[in-house]
């Protein structure tokens, strides 16, 4: 059963390491799901499971083209790498193409959407919803552009609360949202302790599963996000700042250069089999 209403198709452009969890929550529900990626096969591999796995009537489709998976869509998630001028240019495509009612919203860890506008005729219907690792810490943080209007705000809100997704409302325009900023603060003092030779990666992460009694620690979740992701947010922050004090270690930019980007890659902090 639908809980929001007047979103019946959902499309997410960029089925990554978020996307697909943003996906697969979403096919917990009776939406229609249409799905784009520029890796073609993981795509095809990612949809048919997703098929497999979905107990609900609406349909899974994945697309060759951004236009083709949003043409009937109610509401549009970009989740691409966290590159400013790559969402821009999806952006771009993506508001060409949609519904005039559709919302477009950005899965974007650090970037607020007003810095995405500039690209876009229907500001109204712009939104900020940030997710987390949906399977560990299922809320999302949700935030307005400048002209976003109250009702593209509780449209979007209303869909998060349907995947059982709690809604972090920002109530005005800030880097790191809700919870991010919060962990970005974490994720910042711990590359530094690493990449400073002051204790090992392992000892802070002991640390942290002590402090909270459970759960991942910050490096593990570093490299399930993938470290290039990590970098790229870092470098937002630092742009945005000017602050030498926020350029990321080069030592995290020494393993990305290197392909150690994570669990993804087999070996980042830690390494996988």
């Amino acid at each position: 059963m639908l809980m929001s209403e007047d979103i019946k198709v959902v499309s997410i452009i960029g089925v990554g390491y978020l996307g697909k969890q943003i996906a697969e929550k979403t096919s917990l529900k009776n939406y229609t799901l249409r799905l784009y990626d520029t890796n073609v096969e993981e795509l095809k591999k990612f949809s048919e499971e997703l098929r497999r796995k979905k107990k609900t009537e609406g349909e899974v489709t994945s697309h060759d083209s951004i236009e083709d998976a949003i043409r009937d869509a109610d509401l549009i998630i970009e989740a691409a790498p966290e590159k400013l001028e790559l969402k821009k240019e999806l952006f771009k495509i993506i508001a060409k193409a949609a519904q005039p009612n559709a919302i477009i919203a950005t899965n974007s860890s650090s970037i607020p959407v007003s810095k995405l506008e500039d690209v876009v005729d229907q500001k109204d219907k712009l939104l900020n919803i940030h997710f987390y690792d949906l399977f560990v810490m299922p809320m999302a943080d949700i935030m307005r552009g400048t002209q976003t209007t109250d009702e593209t705000f509780e449209r979007g809100k209303k869909w998060v609360e349907s995947i059982d997704i709690t809604p972090l409302i920002v109530k005005k325009e800030c880097y790191g949202f809700v919870f991010n900023r919060v962990w970005r603060a974490i994720k910042k003092e711990v590359l530094k302790i690493w990449a400073g030779g002051y204790a090992d990666l392992e000892d802070v992460d002991k640390a942290w599963r002590i402090f909270i009694g459970a759960g991942v620690a910050p490096f593990e979740m570093m490299d399930k996000v993938g470290l290039d992701v990590i970098y790229d947010i870092e470098m937002s922050y630092y742009k945005k700042s000017g602050w030498d004090d926020d350029i990321p270690p080069q030592a995290l930019k020494d393993l990305v250069d290197a392909g150690n980007l994570g669990i993804k890659s087999g070996k980042g902090f830690y390494t996988y089999k």
